[in-house]
């Protein structure tokens, strides 16, 4: 179905000519799965994007090569031809759904724009396929949410409906870029499910772009791993898991979360106790309970878990912790003071002990301010440097998280998602916090640069004396970090436990599920 040749492409910039695709081939069959994998910045993405003219050009260019896709050369057909190709032969998941969907327009629109145009599929039958894919997917209440904008789903609902807007125009081949990276494992486990069924069903060919092995482990037929650009081997998922030839592939393999937490000391204190917290919106005239009834505590030095699917309520308890979002009812003490009820003068003082590292730093980090600016704009608005004294803090942040200094003028847009995330953490440790809400803070990133990352906030944790909220949909990640976790089913608590004991003996069937679902058990 694809067969890619020899594909080459460069990038130019003031430092030159960067080859970020060299020489690279590999095919796709109907009814098959082919996944590339390897580390942020391999040419993975770059690979697919180039083959649909996704790449800006310049600085873009393909160099040479040949793609091969039902007897058309991709690489050369013209931008109307290739137009009428996207969307509904070979259709696209991209990796970020909340920057790939239109902010302004209903998910609805969204969904049947690609049938409207490719097969001039009136409205109401339009309509009535987009409220069907949504079922399938497992978008919830589709007569209600077909209305909704892209900001009134969590992170796993936008990714599924980015998921039915590839798929509702029937495409012979689907490319995926990082299908599954914001989902947990149980919506991960059903979209892979999905994407199985709908592949025996119309007999499509997939093209995965993941960095999650686990994912890859239970759904490729072939894998190729990249690095710098070029491919370092290729093979099924029983040779590249049980026998990896190449260093860097076996380098992959080693950097999967594996084990658990080595119990560390931890005070019998508890620095944040919640009590009856609920935290409700109000939506269509609906009340929509995000957090309800929710009580737990957390000691002095712990990092706590939290997991639950997506919509649970994980991210909005974060938030709510900080007063980032208002509750509706109940008390959060942090170090025995109210959170709730402060005064926004009280609540900016308190805010120096508590901080939050977002999932996406992309987002989170202002794209006009330096690294300098970004760690000195803490420190300054709560007066812990002078102008004078800043710029020495700022360079130690940089040490204590992995920069190196000569970045420190440098804008997010010129850094690697791990680089980012660096940033984002060193942030959120200028002022000496005593508690840290971490939401989903490595799910966006490939496993290298994820086990990096948990290093380093494991380091800084112990030598700190951090307590840390640890928000994740990774188990295998709450695993290796948390100290207890909390599993949270539709805004309310239902198990928590040592974190041992929860994997080893979960009681409750939900929690049991969420284990049942965590990929790449065949061959990890």
């Amino acid at each position: 179905m694809l067969n890619v040749n020899n594909l080459t492409i460069s990038f130019t910039s003031r430092e030159g000519t960067t080859r970020a695709v060299d020489n690279v081939s590999f095919s796709v069959t109907a009814g098959s799965t082919t996944a590339i994998i390897g580390e942020s910045g391999s040419g993975k993405s770059v690979s697919c994007y180039g083959l649909l003219g996704l790449i800006p050009q310049p600085p873009g260019r393909i160099e040479s090569g040949s793609a091969l896709f039902l007897d058309n050369d991709l690489l050369q057909l013209n931008k109307h031809a290739l137009r009428n190709i996207r969307g509904r032969d070979i259709a696209m998941v991209f990796q970020d759904p909340m920057t790939c969907l239109n902010p302004y327009m209903r998910v609805g629109a969204q969904l049947m724009e690609p049938l409207r145009y490719h097969r001039g599929v009136p409205r109401a039958e339009a309509k009535k396929q987009a409220l069907e894919l949504m079922a399938e997917v497992g978008i919830r209440d589709p007569a209600i949410t077909i209305d909704y904008y892209p900001y009134q789903f969590s992170g796993g609902m936008r990714q599924r409906v980015m998921i039915a807007m590839a798929l509702i125009n029937e495409p012979r081949l689907l490319i995926a870029d990082e299908p599954t990276t914001a989902l947990d494992v149980t919506v991960q486990a059903q979209i892979l499910k999905l994407l199985s069924d709908i592949q025996a069903k119309r007999d499509i060919g997939i093209l995965i772009i993941s960095h999650d092995l686990a994912v890859v482990a239970d759904i490729a037929d072939q894998i190729i791993v990249m690095q710098k650009g070029k491919v370092v081997e290729r093979g099924t998922g029983a040779t590249i898991f049980k026998r990896p030839q190449h260093p860097y592939t076996r380098k992959l393999l080693a950097s999967i979360p594996q084990g658990q937490k080595t119990p560390s000391s931890i005070s019998p204190n508890p620095l944040v106790s919640v009590r009856k917290l609920c935290t409700w919106f109000k939506q269509d005239n609906e009340t929509v309970k995000a957090v309800n009834d929710v009580s737990f505590d957390v000691y002095r030095g712990e990092v706590l878990g939290l997991v639950g699917e997506s919509g649970s309520g994980k991210s909005t308890l974060g938030r709510s912790l900080l007063n980032l979002v208002p509750a509706t009812s109940g008390q959060i003490l942090f170090d025995g003071q109210e959170v709730i009820t402060l005064a926004a003068g009280e609540l900016k003082s308190l805010r120096r002990r508590m901080q939050i590292i977002f999932q996406d730093p992309f987002a989170s980090l202002n794209p006009r301010m330096t690294v300098y600016d970004t760690l000195a704009e803490p420190l300054l608005l709560h007066k812990l440097e002078t102008r004078s004294s800043v710029a020495e803090r700022v360079l130690e942040i940089m040490d204590e998280v992995g920069l190196a200094r000569p970045y420190v003028r440098k804008y997010p847009h010129e850094f690697s998602g791990g680089q980012r995330q660096r940033i984002a953490i060193g942030r959120a440790l200028a002022t000496r916090p005593e508690f840290i809400v971490a939401d989903e803070a490595v799910s966006a990133l490939d496993v290298t640069i994820q086990a990096q990352i948990l290093e380093l906030m494991k380091t800084l944790a112990q030598e700190h004396g951090l307590t840390m909220l640890f928000i994740s949909h990774d188990l295998a990640v709450i695993r290796q970090l948390a100290d207890r976790v909390i599993v949270l089913q539709n805004g309310e608590v239902v198990e928590q436990a040592e974190t041992t004991a929860l994997f080893d003996h979960p009681q409750q069937d939900y929690t049991r599920r969420l284990l049942e679902a965590i990929p790449g058990k065949s061959l990890l």
